[in-house]
């Protein structure tokens, strides 16, 4: 991973990574009804753009991918963690995954709590996150998400 660089997001770059947010959430393979009501829980702010709690993966001057770490010591909110297509499977989510946890650490957080995308869930648990219940989506009435919880 030496030519991936995690750095603070730009606030010009809120609608890119909301985008981006859409793209890999369609990775999962949800319809277009689907990913529309998802549009506005994937928006990026840009005034969440501060300079320390939402971060991008970068690669040759390309966005691979970006995480947001939200809420205050000592749990945060691992708010959003998202990978463009092509970058999956290549690491670049495990590298946004321990940025956020050094985000949260220097935030004096003890932990994280996520609800994951149920396609996701393998690769929160795998890296060291545990199950604690499920929540319900925001997106969709009924629908019920993995909530997971992670030391950082």
């Amino acid at each position: 991973m030496d030519d991936l660089a995690v750095r603070p997001a730009r606030a010009d770059e809120a609608v890119a990574l909301g985008r981006l947010a859409l793209r890999s959430k369609a990775y999962w393979g949800y319809d277009d009804d689907f990913l529309a009501a998802c549009r506005t829980a994937l928006r990026v702010d840009p005034s969440w753009c501060d300079g320390l709690r939402v971060q991008v993966a970068e690669r040759e001057g390309r966005t691979q991918g970006f995480f947001r770490v939200a809420g205050t010591a000592p749990a945060g909110e691992l708010d959003a963690l998202f990978v463009d297509p092509p970058a999956i499977g290549t690491g670049v989510g495990a590298e946004l995954l321990r940025a956020a946890c050094n985000v949260a650490r220097g935030l004096g957080m003890s932990g994280l709590g996520l609800d994951a995308d149920p396609g996701a869930e393998g690769f929160y648990l795998h890296a060291g996150a545990t199950r604690v219940g499920s929540s319900p989506s925001t997106v969709e009435p009924g629908r019920m998400l993995p909530r997971l919880r992670l030391v950082v």
